[in-house]
């Protein structure tokens, strides 16, 4: 059955009942600025040996952790950011975003804007295709939070391949009936976000600042957008370690903050609860993919949830034990990053409490990601200091590139438009600068990537790798990512290659940057 669309909205009205939520007081309270309490392991019930054997099976699998936080009882007792991330920098979340999309979702209701039951064909009269099949027609909000839309493909590349995202996920083809069958689909967050922007007239980050990151302390968080101004909401918050824990203690205060009642108590149980199953079989697959899923929250093994991203940017609630554990990453292997804490810190709440929080708390001081090593140097290097190698044409525009030494650093300086990109690299260490070098910094999504080249906060460090090689390591510190830049001497001529963290994971690594050669002046 199919309807015109003009006959269609005859019948469609915002008002469709559903799930209404109490309205809350959010907006009304004062700023607090405050960080989070801290106090100890031992203090809250914990066995800090147990954190510690977490750290350990994080090396000893190679598993890059660039922070992680865990509370117990509403108070930080165990915190640590691998050098060079920090707690006072923002993180890519990717679709940790979902999490918090859901939330402005949940307090628009609250606040009688919508409900979940709302069609999604009402919101968007001006983009809907001329022909609304059935299945379209039944979309509820609901569907789009439960990732149940029954699309027949995942519609996020064509998505954000367009100008209009809202009306090109409209027009995918929907082969299911919607609320009947789970397809991971982040464009399905996407429109819960326009959905909220267009019944509040504000984005979703706007729309969060009064109502969530005010109250909850958070502040300086950024949101991507799309071509039309839309936050991506399946993607593209950056947020500080503390505050993806803040809102994990949210959620497991029920909505609570300071005595207030922020998000309503009704809004979490719903989100956070089983809605659909996930299709698949546990003792094959990832099990932690497949406990069943919520409204943009995943259901965990041992009966705890949580929200989560590409390659391990982890908010775990664990409401058993009065707890959240805070991670961000860049792993492909999420599956077993979420064992070492399953095998490694549940036993934490049930060990004897004998106190090593004098270890555990200098362990934590000094994590760091190491710096690539390389041979002691290179006779190149006299050879190369200070001369310009002018670049044949290429995709990202660079025109020439220079290295400079002295002592501990070399400067790399790329042009490109007329602009200078310089870059001081630590020799065996690394030096933090900015630059907006074009086609940095690696993303999974292109969806929400800047026109323009931004300034990128970056760790850069270098090594020779053999005599005619230099690597250098650009750790874009705001985001899970990395690139490593090769120069290759020979002669007068270099070889700049690019790869990318993100192309390292492949089983034939390769960079979708060609490799481009210069010529010295």
């Amino acid at each position: 059955m199919h309807f015109q669309r003009r006959t269609f909205l005859k019948h469609i009205s915002l008002g469709t009942l559903g799930l209404c939520l109490p309205r809350t007081d959010a907006k009304s309270l004062d700023p607090v600025s405050s960080s989070l309490p801290r106090s100890t392991p031992e203090a809250q019930g914990i066995a800090s040996k147990a954190i510690l054997s977490f750290l350990d099976a994080v090396e000893e699998n190679s598993f890059e952790l660039h922070s992680f936080m865990m509370l117990r009882h509403g108070q930080v007792v165990a915190e640590g950011w691998w050098d060079p991330y920090g707690p006072e920098f923002v993180h890519t979340m990717y679709s940790m975003s979902k999490s918090f999309t859901s939330t402005a979702v949940g307090l628009a209701i609250a606040e009688g804007k919508l409900t979940v039951e709302d069609k999604v064909v009402s919101f968007f009269p001006d983009d809907l295709p001329e022909t609304i099949s059935e299945n379209l027609a039944a979309l509820r909000v609901k569907d789009l939070l439960t990732m149940s839309v029954g699309n027949e493909k995942e519609p996020t590349q064509p998505v954000v391949k367009s100008e209009n995202w809202v009306r090109t996920f409209l027009a995918q083809k929907l082969a299911h009936k919607p609320g009947t069958v789970f397809m991971y689909n982040s464009a399905a967050t996407y429109m819960c976000s326009a959905i909220v922007q267009k019944v509040t007239g504000q984005t979703i980050l706007d729309y969060l600042t009064p109502r969530l990151f005010t109250p909850l302390g958070i502040s300086g968080m950024k949101w991507e957008s799309c071509p039309r101004g839309i936050n991506t909401g399946g993607w593209g918050l950056s947020i500080q370690t503390e505050g993806m824990a803040k809102f994990g203690q949210l959620y497991l205060q029920k909505g609570q903050w300071h005595g207030a009642q922020i998000l309503p108590a009704a809004w979490v149980e719903e989100a956070t609860s089983f809605h659909i199953q996930q299709p698949g079989d546990p003792a094959t697959g990832r099990p932690d993919w497949l406990q069943g899923y919520g409204y943009q929250f995943w259901r965990c093994q041992h009966g705890h949830y949580r929200g989560d991203g590409a390659f391990g940017q982890f908010t775990i609630v664990l409401p058993e034990h009065d707890a959240v554990i805070v991670m961000t990453s860049e792993n492909k292997n999420m599956q077993g990053q979420l064992d070492l804490v399953w095998q490694h810190l549940l036993s934490a709440f049930h060990q004897p409490t004998k106190s090593e929080d004098g270890v555990l708390a200098t362990r934590l001081d000094k994590l760091k990601l190491t710096p690539p090593a390389g041979i002691a140097g290179s006779p190149n290097k006299k050879r190369i200091d200070g001369k310009v190698f002018a670049l044949e044409p290429n995709d990202a525009g660079f025109t020439s590139a220079s290295f400079s030494f002295q002592n501990d650093a070399c400067l790399l300086t790329l042009k490109a438009a007329g602009q200078s990109h310089e870059i001081t690299c630590g020799l065996g260490r690394w030096h933090l600068g900015t630059a907006a070098i074009p086609d940095t910094p690696p993303r999974l999504i292109s969806g929400g990537k800047p026109v323009k080249p931004v300034d990128s906060k970056i760790a850069a460090s270098a090594c020779w790798k053999d005599e005619s090689s230099l690597s250098i390591t650009l750790r874009y510190y705001e985001t899970p990512h990395h690139d490593t830049l090769t120069c290759k001497f020979e002669g007068d001529q270099v070889t700049l290659s690019f790869l990318s963290s993100l192309a390292a994971m492949a089983a034939k690594p390769k960079d979708a940057r060609k490799s481009v050669k210069g010529t010295m002046v």
